[in-house]
């Protein structure tokens, strides 16, 4: 990631590497795991972001799995996002959700979405269908103790939905670029989406930019929602 300001690259920082961020005075991009962990120490009780991370395609052989889903288990923020990105295994993500005990709720849809896709073909463990019954499940897990997040699946709108079996037959592509050029771990993800943005000639970008909004939306009600309990 470059500064537009300084023309720096920025590091992608994870919980692991803030540490020696702070150490060394420098920048960092944070994931959804290190911005729940800012949030959590800043009292912030939800944020929104476009899609999480979660286990990759291989993950079975190279145990690729996002830190965002370890810090879902152990950070009591509740995050909204339109669920993960469609370059990873969703069934395989959602196990290790629920292996990890973090609620997955689809907000006003019964299917866990694919960010670019409103269902991804796997369902959530419930569904809420307003601002409020988040909130008050929010409340529910601190009065219990509980150290987990909520994952709040909010589906990108229907208007801004790209076509399965182009984004499909897209990603595919991308994926083997990223084989071919031996890009793995965390590079994997910025390479794929940039490569996708070429494929579609900017509509998975734009479809992006829509999803986002929409999420910003619903965490500011939700948020209003746990303010006013």
């Amino acid at each position: 990631i470059r500064s537009m300001a300084t023309g720096r690259d920025i590091r992608k920082a994870s919980r692991r590497d803030m540490p020696t961020l702070l150490a060394k005075g420098h920048h960092g991009a944070t994931t959804v795991a290190t911005t729940m962990l800012c949030a959590h120490l800043a009292g912030i009780p939800v944020f929104a972001t476009g899609g999480i991370g979660g286990a990759h395609r291989d993950a079975h052989r190279t145990f690729d799995i996002s830190a965002d889903l370890i810090e879902l288990s152990r950070t009591p923020v509740a995050v909204v996002c339109a669920g993960a990105k469609s370059i990873l295994d969703i069934g395989l993500t959602l196990e290790v959700l629920e292996t990890h005990g973090v609620p997955v709720l689809g907000y006003r849809a019964g299917s866990f979405p694919a960010f670019y896709l409103r269902d991804s073909g796997y369902p959530t463990d419930d569904r809420a269908d307003d601002p409020r019954t988040v909130a008050l499940a929010m409340d529910a897990a601190r009065r219990l103790g509980l150290d987990s997040g909520l994952l709040v699946a909010n589906p990108i709108p229907a208007e801004f939905e790209l076509d399965p079996h182009e984004l499909n037959g897209a990603i595919d592509r991308a994926v083997r670029a990223a084989e071919h050029h031996g890009i793995r771990g965390k590079e994997v993800t910025p390479f794929v989406l940039s490569r996708l943005d070429q494929l579609t000639e900017g509509r998975t970008l734009a479809a992006n930019k829509e999803l986002v909004y929409a999420n910003a939306r619903v965490a500011a009600e939700i948020a209003a929602a746990h303010a006013a309990l």
